[in-house]
């Protein structure tokens, strides 16, 4: 194999010589349905899916470095515009309030909410910002043709901060908040508000112009695959995992477990224990999702008069308002999501070991979904954290957190990691025959592994 620091000091400029025309045959194996491909040649705008699950392997950008790199900039600034000027201010009255964007997170901390400000205010400010100037540093090196120090640990970190970036969430909980209080006050948008706008636009083109594979190859080369990788079949079976961070495919001990030589993540052949940690987490979002829908989410005092607000009584309130598609949108992400999440993770685990490739690619898209569809369940936990910072006018009108507001944030983030706990690689083994099954099997061998894989 090839040491991947023979390979560190030709790294190009890429935009001319991408992986293709350095490295010989470049395999992966699927982190979805753990099929074996070699990968084509791609040009610019090119990707590379897998045959058997369609999940994307690869995709080619121009000028990688350059178009992240500008982008990401971009972004920065946008956010340095965000927390600098005023985000919003109402008036009702003759009394009104202004706020900042920090102030959606402290104001919650001063309401004895510090679990929900400081989530708010790590999704939607610091992850980003991170994240942000983790591109910029790992792409200033490649584009010197030199890697900066920690660049590898810091490429290995960008794919586990994605998930938790939650700006273009925000923005939308920001536009149902405006609707919910435009009959009531009147309504100023601020700087802040239209550049964290442009910001949420910047960061999502930020991370899909992310090209992991040219920048792994460019950090620290292409081992090549172990000796005797065939192609056409799953990983498993010739002791092999795919490295979800980097791809690589490297080799796994007798026990189905190794490293990536190329980033260092943990490798197994399937996660331990996938299925009987995604049941835990699943039964604790349940627990934590009967106080979210008990409790109340936020309280409104308006003219001396406090009323609770359930989730479900605030869906009710907007309807009787006439704010249909308000509700709409409310009703589907802070109800439909988190029940459709639950129920379909739990037919996953249930189904996993009586699956087989005929059923396997629908389960599959089930799981793509599921997985994409969690974060935006935070809509409700982003209205509160407006809302009450914004609506501070005495007993004139007031909104203070409830609960539920913690119980549901819980609920959220705990469903996304019991999605990322899933792994979907199980849903394309073979079932293992009732007559052949023992509880330790020494390593997994492409069909369901009983004892250390879950």
């Amino acid at each position: 194999m090839t040491s991947p620091q023979l390979l560190q000091g030709e790294a190009p400029r890429i935009e001319r010589t991408p992986p293709e025309s350095r490295a010989r045959r470049r395999l992966r194996a699927c982190e979805e349905c753990d099929w074996v491909v070699a990968l084509p040649p791609l040009r610019p705008g090119e990707k590379a899916d897998c045959p058997r699950c369609g999940h994307t392997l690869v995709k080619r950008h121009f000028r990688p470095a350059q178009r992240s790199m500008a982008l990401a900039l971009a972004a920065l600034m946008a956010l340095g515009l965000a927390l600098a000027f005023p985000f919003l201010s109402f008036s009702v009255g003759g009394i009104g309030n202004r706020i900042e964007l920090s102030q959606t997170a402290t104001t919650l901390i001063g309401f004895h909410q510090p679990v929900v400000g400081g989530a708010v205010i790590m999704t939607i400010v610091v992850l980003p910002a991170v994240y942000l100037a983790g591109v910029i540093w790992l792409q200033l090196g490649l584009l010197r043709d030199d890697p900066l120090p920690a660049s590898r640990t810091i490429a290995r970190s960008l794919a586990h901060l994605n998930p938790w970036m939650m700006a273009d969430v925000f923005i939308i909980g920001a536009l149902v908040s405006l609707i919910k209080i435009a009959g009531m006050a009147d309504i100023d948008l601020g700087v802040s508000f239209w550049s964290f706008c442009a910001f949420a636009l910047l960061l999502l083109m930020t991370t899909q112009s992310l090209d992991s594979d040219w920048m792994w190859f460019s950090l620290a080369g292409e081992p090549r695959a172990p000796e005797g990788t065939r192609t056409g079949e799953t990983a498993a079976p010739q002791g092999l995992s795919g490295c979800h961070t980097c791809g690589l495919i490297g080799r796994l001990d007798a026990d189905g477990h190794g490293r990536c030589d190329r980033c260092g993540e943990a490798l197994h052949a399937r996660h331990p224990h996938s299925v009987q940690r995604t049941w835990a987490l699943l039964a604790g979002a349940s627990i934590m999702y009967i106080p979210a829908n008990v409790y109340p989410i936020m309280t409104t005092t308006s003219l001396g008069q406090s009323s609770p607000s359930t989730i479900v009584g605030g869906v009710v309130e907007l309807i009787q308002m006439g704010s249909w598609p308000v509700a709409a949108i409310i009703f589907i992400a802070s109800v439909i999501v988190p029940v459709g999440k639950l129920v379909a993770l739990a037919w996953l685990c249930l189904v996993v070991r009586r699956s087989n490739e005929l059923n396997a690619a629908t389960r599959t898209r089930l799981y793509r979904f599921t997985e994409f569809i969690g974060r935006w369940s935070m809509i409700d936990v982003f209205v509160v954290a407006i809302l009450v910072a914004l609506i501070r006018a005495g007993s004139l009108m007031s909104i203070e957190p409830g609960p539920a507001a913690l119980a549901f944030g819980a609920v959220v983030v705990i469903t996304m990691v019991a999605a990322m706990t899933f792994d979907p690689r199980l849903l394309w083994d073979s079932p293992l025959p009732r007559s052949e099954r023992a509880p330790h099997a020494p390593r997994p061998t492409g069909r369901h592994p009983e004892g250390n894989s879950g």
